[in-house]
């Protein structure tokens, strides 16, 4: 029988801010490609190959001036370096999450009539398309020390590789590394499968990450932060993409 689920309790980052208090809608989460036109003097229909990908994030946010991290801190900058983006359907452990390493093009505000303010906001694909994957953090975690995460059990393995987003929301301490680990079983020995950059300074921020599209993503996953100097805290949330079918190319 099929689980229907509402989008009641979900989640928005971006660049290792926590959007969700401030967004009202997510108007388009949206992954596409351009296809090629390839038809020939012998079909009678149009033959066509996948082309270039990419993705879509449209939301609109309140104007939220609180200080620090803020959407209006971070989206207000129009900043031409690249935003990660990152949806998360609800707080828990295996839930599908969405990611987009995107170039902001808008901060449009809209004052309505009865006083009402909001600002639209698009985000454009850079240099890779949407990823819908799951989420291995149930929403935003907290860790006070070097933490070994509960398994997801991604349901079988796959031989093709995967991509990872990482949003770091706040850190204290010399050093942290957060990693994604991999097993055949979930009590068995787990071993790394995509390290993220060690984290030794300000946050916020994200990383995306990727293993090669021939390696075999074994089935029970968990997320592990590590340390060599020690830390007293890090709120981070993370989701992957393990590919399903060979030859993909992010």
């Amino acid at each position: 029988m099929a689980t229907k689920v509402t989008g009641l309790g979900d989640n928005f980052y971006a660049g290792g801010y926590d959007l969700s208090g401030a967004t009202n809608s997510l108007g388009k989460i949206s992954g596409s490609c351009n296809p090629l036109d390839v038809t020939d003097i012998t079909q009678s229909a149009h033959a066509r190959l996948p082309g270039l990908r990419d993705g879509t994030i449209e939301f609109v946010t309140y104007l939220d001036i609180s200080a620090g991290n803020s959407a209006h801190a971070l989206l207000s900058q129009l900043q031409t370096t690249d935003v990660i983006c990152s949806y998360f359907r609800g707080t828990t452990l295996g839930n599908p999450a969405a990611s987009l390493n995107a170039k902001q093009i808008d901060y449009a505000p809209t004052r309505a009539s009865d006083g009402s303010l909001s600002l639209a906001v698009q985000m454009l694909g850079d240099g890779n398309g949407l990823e819908w994957g799951s989420m291995l953090t149930a929403g935003k975690r907290t860790d006070t020390s070097a933490t070994a995460g509960s398994f997801f059990d991604n349901g079988a393995a796959f031989a093709f590789g995967a991509q990872a987003y990482l949003q770091a929301f706040s850190f204290s301490g010399t050093d942290v590394t957060v990693k994604i680990q991999h097993a055949t079983t979930s009590g068995g020995s787990y071993s790394d499968l995509i390290t993220f950059s060690q984290i030794t300074g300000s946050t916020p921020l994200a990383q995306r990450a990727t293993v090669s599209n021939v390696t075999t993503v074994n089935e029970f996953l968990k997320v592990t932060t590590v340390t060599t100097g020690g830390f007293s805290s890090l709120v981070f949330a993370v989701m992957i993409n393990v590919n399903q079918v060979a030859g993909v190319v992010f």
